[in-house]
């Protein structure tokens, strides 16, 4: 089985959307299979359903003198801030299929959520950066000790309809951590935003370049779910399968953990 691999670059929010329900409405009709789009966006800040938009503190007049647009969006989760040096993933995966951990008709949501905080923390070790779930806080953070607090280096926040997933998670690359003044993260308050580049040692294991994180991600995205990715040049290829000249094979899933 495979995941389509998508890698559309710097692309407005807007564009982002208007692909994934692109993708949404081909994956529900069985077109296409399972796809990972990985992108960045320009500043934009984003609220989920459980939004509260007191905790954008940043005024309207600075925002848009920062060009920073405000979309509020169907996925689960308070304000986000995606920008330049965030690599954003949207995995277009329909949960009725043959996934890792699925014990009745369907994969739930949280356990979707639970593979790809997997992903993400195996990706930031793959810098050398130490990575770690929190309980009862959805996303990936660094390991805190005695009176060092866990900083988030990565947020997550989907989107179910008929069993297909939108929407996705955000990992702090080589972000201007300054930008996230501009709100509250998730509606957190005593853990701030990091990211790779910040957290890694000097030298550091693996550069924490936007490159890497894009196939750091990619590998172990089908490592974690079991699935072959397919590297695929344009949405046109995707969306007209038979054409298998657009795709090339760029990694298999290993079963040996």
């Amino acid at each position: 089985m495979i995941v389509h691999l998508v890698q559309l670059g710097r692309v407005s929010y807007e564009e982002g959307l208007r692909v994934q329900h692109e993708l949404v409405a081909a994956r529900k009709a069985g077109s296409i299979a399972d796809t990972l789009l990985l992108l960045e966006h320009p500043p934009v800040l984003t609220l989920g359903r459980n939004a509260h938009r007191e905790n954008i503190l940043a005024s309207d007049e600075v925002l848009k003198a920062k060009g920073v647009e405000i979309h509020e969006i169907n996925r689960g989760g308070d304000v986000t801030y995606h920008g330049p040096g965030q690599l954003v993933g949207y995995p277009i995966v329909d949960l009725r299929g043959d996934l890792p951990g699925k014990k009745g008709p369907h994969l739930g949501p949280v356990d979707f959520v639970r593979l790809l905080e997997e992903v993400l923390i195996r990706t930031c070790r793959n810098f050398g950066v130490q990575a770690q779930r929190i309980k009862g806080r959805t996303g990936v953070w660094t390991v805190g000790g005695g009176s060092v607090l866990e900083g988030k280096l990565a947020a997550i926040g989907v989107h179910v309809s008929q069993g297909v997933t939108s929407h996705g998670f955000a990992l702090n690359v080589t972000t201007d951590l300054r930008d996230f003044q501009w709100i509250v993260p998730c509606g957190i308050t005593d853990r701030m935003p990091t990211s790779l580049e910040n957290e890694v040692d000097d030298p550091p294991l693996l550069a924490p370049t936007m490159e890497n994180a894009r196939n750091m991600v990619s590998r172990n995205f089908g490592t974690v779910f079991e699935r072959q990715m397919l590297a695929v040049e344009s949405l046109e290829s995707l969306l007209h399968p038979g054409d298998t000249r657009h795709e090339s094979a760029i990694t298999a899933h290993s079963s040996a953990q």
